[in-house]
C-alpha cells in the first residue's frame, strides 16, 4: 500500500489496538468477524467500490457500513469498518487486505493477551518449513480444485491439539482464502505481523546442528545491537551448513557459514 491507504491502515490499526486494549472485547472473536468482513468485500466488487469512492462522504459511507453490518456483526465490528470506510483509500482493494490484516492482527492480539505469541511465532515458522519440505501437503493445500472444506479438515488433522488456537485459525484462513498469494508469501507475513506485535525483527537462522541456550542468547543481543531493536529467532537445521551459520534478517543475509567462505575461497583460486 501506499498514499493515502497506507496512512488509513496505521489509523485503522490504531483504533485495532485501542479497541483490544479493553479487557471487555474478545480479540479471537473479532478476528473473526473481521475475516468474515473480508470475505464479504473480497466477494463484493461493488460494495468496496462504493466504500472507498471518493465522490461519497465518509459519514454516508459509515452509516452504509452500520446498515450492511450492524445485524450481521459485533457493535465493535462495525464500528472498526465503518471507521475504515470514513478514510480515503488509493484503491479498493485496499480496503479488503487492510481488514484481512486486521483480522490476522486480531487473533495474533488474542495470542499475546493468552501469554503465547512467541509460540504462534515459532508454530508459524516451523509450518512454514514443513509446507516448504513437503510437495504433498503444499500441493494439497495450493490445490485450486480442492474446496475449502477440504482443506480446513487437513489442517485440522494436521494441526487440531498441536498449536495454539491462534495459529490454527490463521492457517485454516490462509489457505481457505489465499486472495491470489502464495501459500508461502501468506506465511512470511503472518510471522511479520507476529513479530511487529512485539516491535522484533525477524532473524532466520540456519545452522549445522541445534543452537545452545547460550548460543541463541548471544546470537540475539549481537543482531539485536546490531540493528537496535528485539530480535525474535527462527532457528533451522540445515547439515549442509558445514560450520557457523546463515543469519537473514528481512532482505539482508549474513553469511557466516564455513561452507560459504570454502565456496568463496574456491572462487578466488580459480579467477
Amino acid at each position: 500500500m501506499n498514499g493515502a491507504s497506507r496512512e488509513a491502515l496505521a489509523a485503522a490499526r490504531e483504533r485495532l489496538d485501542a479497541l483490544t486494549d479493553s479487557t471487555s472485547v474478545d480479540a479471537a472473536a473479532l478476528a473473526d468477524e473481521l475475516a468474515a468482513v473480508t470475505a464479504l468485500l473480497d466477494r463484493e466488487a461493488g460494495l468496496r467500490r462504493v466504500l472507498t469512492d471518493p465522490a461519497q462522504s465518509g459519514e454516508a459511507k459509515a452509516e452504509l457500513v452500520q446498515r450492511l453490518l450492524g445485524a450481521q456483526v459485533s457493535g465493535v465490528a462495525a464500528d472498526l469498518v465503518a471507521g475504515m470506510a470514513r478514510a480515503r483509500w488509493s484503491q479498493p482493494r485496499d480496503l479488503v487486505d487492510a481488514t484481512e490484516q486486521l483480522a490476522d492482527i486480531a487473533d495474533l492480539t488474542a495470542a499475546e493477551k493468552r501469554g503465547n505469541l512467541d509460540e504462534v511465532e515459532d508454530e508459524l515458522f516451523r509450518f512454514g518449513r514443513i509446507v516448504a519440505s513437503s510437495t504433498e501437503l503444499r500441493a494439497a493445500l495450493t490445490d485450486r480444485t480442492a474446496g475449502a472444506a477440504a482443506k480446513t479438515e487437513l489442517l485440522n488433522r494436521l494441526l487440531g491439539g498441536r498449536a495454539k488456537p491462534a495459529t490454527e485459525r490463521l492457517v485454516v484462513r490462509l489457505v481457505a482464502a489465499p486472495r491470489g498469494r502464495s501459500l508461502e508469501a501468506g506465511l512470511e507475513s503472518l510471522s511479520k505481523l507476529a513479530a511487529e506485535r512485539r516491535d522484533r525483527l525477524v532473524a532466520v537462522v540456519t545452522s549445522a546442528v541445534p543452537l545452545s541456550d547460550t548460543q541463541k542468547q548471544r546470537l540475539g543481543a549481537a543482531l539485536g545491537k546490531l540493528y537496535g531493536r528485539r530480535i525474535h529467532l527462527n532457528l533451522d537445521v540445515d547439515p549442509d551448513v558445514v560450520g557457523g551459520m546463515r543469519v537473514q534478517v528481512g532482505d539482508e543475509v549474513i553469511n557466516g557459514s564455513l561452507a560459504d567462505r570454502l565456496d568463496e575461497a574456491a572462487r578466488r583460486m580459480a579467477s
